[in-house]
């Protein structure tokens, strides 16, 4: 199998860090067999952005997580994140090899005055946006920093049909981020997931689950 180039780092010095440091989790990470051969590279991606091996585990996919998230990004469906870091943080030449958009709304000023009215949180405001602009549907939803965004999600599926191709929910945090995560592995049956257990999670996570799909969607590219 031919090497990735568009999703590789831009040196061969930080292809070279970057490769023998997902050898060192491979080596590390101990039993990996709950992951199929698609899910590993994400869970290990994840480590190697965290240091943190307690994502061997603690990372969950519905059985058709990988395949509905690599079929979004090679049609190039959008990816609608909860806060801005998600889209800062993601690779602008890996996202147009696939025509892939990110799109965030936490800060516009309408999403602000329909929370402060509503008395809602803004990142409430920013789903319910996106799913008017008929962004949710077929989109991978990212969110790695507000539980409340999460939950609106699976009520604008629940109750307005919205139809994401994929969630990645990985919030961090003490109040209802465990909780959130948890409904939508209970909830979520006609929408793919991808979640961390329990309090951890964060933006890098997402960005690091992400970059992954975007490896192997080029692999795939590259061998059909």
């Amino acid at each position: 199998m031919s090497q990735n180039v568009v999703t590789e780092q831009l040196t061969k010095a930080g292809q070279k860090i970057e490769h023998s440091s997902f050898a060192i989790v491979d080596a590390e990470a101990g039993d990996k067999g709950s992951y199929t051969d698609e899910q590993w590279p994400l869970v290990r991606r994840m480590i190697h952005a965290t240091a943190d091996f307690e994502f061997n585990g603690l990372t969950e996919f519905h059985p058709d997580a990988m395949q509905a998230g690599l079929e979004a990004i090679a049609a190039g469906a959008p990816i609608v994140a909860d806060v801005e870091m998600i889209c800062v943080g993601l690779s602008k030449p890996r996202l147009s090899h696939f025509g892939v958009q990110t799109h965030q709304f936490i800060s516009d000023d309408d999403v602000i005055e329909d929370a402060k009215a509503e008395g809602t949180t803004r990142a409430v405001q920013a789903m319910r946006k996106a799913h008017r602009l008929g962004l949710l549907d077929g989109a991978i939803v990212g969110v790695g920093n507000a539980p409340t965004a999460l939950l609106e999600v699976l009520r604008l599926i629940e109750d307005e049909g919205a139809k994401p191709a994929l969630i990645v929910g990985m919030p961090v945090g003490f109040v209802s981020a465990e909780e959130s995560k948890d409904e939508v592995a209970a909830k979520s049956d006609d929408v793919p997931w991808v979640i961390t257990r329990g309090r951890k999670g964060g933006s890098t996570l997402v960005v690091s689950a992400i970059h992954a799909m975007l490896a192997l969607a080029e692999a795939r590219e590259k061998n059909s």
